[in-house]
C-alpha cells in the first residue's frame, strides 16, 4: 500500500492550483487546517469509518461542522476526498499544501527545540539571524524539549543546526572514544 505522503500529494497539488489561480492561498490554507483538525477528531473518523455511511453523508459531516467557513470549491474538494475515500489524509493533505505555499511565499519554516521558554527578543533574534543565513524569510514554531538540557537544536527542511549542550556532550563523548 502506498504511503500517505504519496496518496496525499496529488490532492494538495490539487488544492494548491486552484487556490494559487484564485489567489486564494490564505484562505485555502485556513480552511485545510480547519479539514484538517476535524479529520482528527475521534468522533468523526468513526463515523467516516462507519460502512453504513455513504461518501455523500461522509462529505456532508465535514461540510456542515465547518458550515460557512468553507469555499464552494472547498466543499467540492471534500466531496472528491470523501468519493476516493480519502477524508482521512486532509491533515497530511494540509502539510504538503502549506509546503507548496511556504515555497510560492518564499518562506522557510523552521522547528525550534529549546531546552527553556524563549523570549519574544531571542525569538526574534534567532528568526533575523536565520534569515540572513539561508536568504529567505522564515517562520518560526517553537517547542520545549527539556532533554536538550540547554541551547537549542533548529530544524530548516532537511537541515539541522544543533547547538544543544545534549548535542556537544555526544560529540565531546565522541572525540574521547577515538
Amino acid at each position: 500500500m502506498a504511503e500517505p505522503t504519496t496518496v496525499a500529494r496529488p490532492y494538495a497539488e490539487a488544492a494548491f492550483r486552484l487556490a494559487d489561480e484564485g489567489g486564494a492561498l490564505g484562505k485555502w490554507s485556513e480552511m485545510l487546517a480547519a479539514l484538517a483538525q476535524v479529520a482528527q477528531d475521534a468522533r468523526v473518523r468513526a463515523a467516516v469509518a462507519d460502512p453504513n455511511l455513504s461518501d455523500t453523508k461522509a462529505a456532508g459531516l465535514f461540510i456542515s461542522i465547518l458550515a460557512g467557513r468553507l469555499s464552494g470549491d472547498a466543499e467540492n474538494f471534500v466531496r472528491v476526498l470523501a468519493e476516493n475515500g480519502r477524508l482521512g489524509l486532509l491533515p497530511e493533505v494540509r502539510v504538503q499544501f502549506e509546503a507548496l505555499k511556504n515555497e510560492r511565499e518564499g518562506v522557510l519554516e523552521a522547528e525550534v527545540h529549546s531546552a527553556f521558554e524563549l523570549s519574544e527578543a531571542q525569538v526574534a533574534d534567532l528568526v533575523q539571524r536565520l534569515e540572513k543565513k539561508t536568504g529567505r524569510k522564515v517562520r518560526a514554531k517553537i517547542a520545549i524539549q527539556k532533554d536538550l538540557i540547554a541551547g537549542v537544536r533548529i530544524v530548516l527542511g532537511d537541515k539541522v543546526i544543533d547547538g544543544s549542550a545534549r548535542a556537544q556532550l555526544g560529540a565531546l563523548e565522541t572525540a574521547l572514544k577515538a
